[in-house]
């Protein structure tokens, strides 16, 4: 077991005065001290100092080169909620770093409210896409979130008018734990504070009023929310082939002819640790399933561009796939191939060449076939009728 070498250490905004006594024995004893410009302002030690770069990857040859000697990483809080730490522990053997943290924003936000932190969505909209909070939107629901700056709290505002949730309270939460701490709150339809300091934490109370878009924890998203040519798993038989493809923690799905995303948009909305990949052939399809990506709260959809089954050939393998675009034999091949053991596919196909492709798969590899068809009720007359949709097979299967 390797001692110890590279020290993470979590600052406030009372900097090293609030230090532990070892963490201040770490700082003396290193021999580079790493950190943004505030925080390495907030030190008075001779050792050198590295400034984190943009990207903060480009520092990790320079602190590796280091192993073995003293070193220290100076963070925000908890390096390890939303902080360096994780970037740190990919690259470092856990038992090579000791980690001082701090009471992180969360913690501090949660006490000045008397919020408990168990029960509050905890984000980051610091270096990540604004379009995160968007699941999170819930009726009743609490948020806390780490402001990307000063503007942060405002575009949250206007996101919540938006959204049909203007009664939704906002606390902004300047400078925790240090002299100049102060918060303040207002409506989000009536949200008009200035002056608001860049180091913030917004937390938000929200209420919906009637008629809200509030993106459903069931899938099934109503088809109005995407925009598409018709080109689009409508809301019925999309939440039976996200059903069928049941979406586990941390996967990656591939959507293979992806029209306007919405089965990838739907996978990666029911965790937030969950990946897709969209790949669609038509450039304007393309530019559609990333609008409706950012729209819908998962901005890190990857699209490709290209067509299967040649553009499946470099991808990442996936722990699912979705084919609903036009499969053929080829593609069907590279998409079976792709699955790693007990990975799952699902293809849905409306024309009787690819139902008739579908019929050799199941009897080749087994799984099941299904028969879909939804119909909605329209008037006739003075009366109504049940007017089909056009009936969809389904195959899906388990690779064994």
């Amino acid at each position: 077991m390797s001692a110890p070498w590279l020290s993470l250490i979590g600052l406030g905004e009372d900097g090293a005065d609030a230090l532990t006594p070892a963490a201040r024995a770490l700082v003396a004893q290193a021999s580079l001290i790493v950190g943004g410009a505030r925080h390495l302002a907030m030190v008075d030690s001779p050792a050198e100092h590295l400034q984190w770069p943009s990207p903060l990857t480009d520092a990790l040859p320079y602190i590796l080169a280091r192993r073995g000697k003293p070193t220290v990483i100076l963070a925000s809080g908890d390096p390890f909620f939303y902080g360096v730490g994780d970037l740190i522990a990919r690259h470092v053997a856990r038992d090579e770093i000791f980690c001082v943290p701090a009471p992180s924003a969360f913690s501090l936000a949660a006490a000045r409210l008397k919020w408990s932190q168990q029960d509050c969505a905890l984000l980051s909209l610091h270096g990540r896409a604004f379009e995160r909070v968007t699941p999170h939107l819930q009726p009743r629901a609490r948020i806390i979130a780490l402001s990307w700056d000063e503007t942060t709290p405002a575009r949250l505002a206007q996101c919540l008018v938006e959204r049909g949730m203007g009664g939704s309270r906002l606390y902004v939460l300047e400078r925790l734990g240090g002299p100049h701490e102060r918060m303040r709150d207002a409506r989000a339809d009536a949200f008009a504070l200035n002056d608001i300091a860049p180091l913030n934490t917004v937390a938000v109370e929200v209420e919906a009023e009637d008629g809200a878009q509030v993106v459903p924890l069931a899938p099934g998203l109503p088809d109005e929310w995407f925009e598409h040519d018709g080109q689009l798993t409508k809301r019925d038989i999309r939440a039976v082939t996200l059903s069928a493809l049941a979406p586990r923690k941390g996967e990656l799905l591939w959507d293979v002819g992806a029209g306007a995303g919405s089965i990838a948009i739907e996978w990666m909305l029911s965790d937030p640790s969950n990946r897709a990949i969209a790949i669609e052939r038509d450039d304007a399809r393309a530019a559609r399933i990333a609008r409706n990506a950012l729209s819908l709260g998962v901005p890190d959809l990857r699209v490709v561009d290209g067509e299967a089954p040649e553009a499946l050939a470099e991808l990442e393998p996936p722990q699912a796939i979705f084919i609903g675009g036009g499969a053929d034999a080829a593609t069907l091949d590279a998409a079976w191939i792709a699955l790693p053991r007990f990975g799952r596919i699902v293809v849905n196909a409306v024309t009787i060449e690819t139902q008739s492709l579908l019929a050799g798969a199941y009897h080749e590899k087994g799984g099941e076939l299904l028969h879909l068809q939804i119909a909605h009720a329209r008037p006739i007359g003075r009366f109504h009728t049940l007017d089909p949709a056009m009936a969809v097979m389904q195959w899906r299967a388990v690779k064994r």
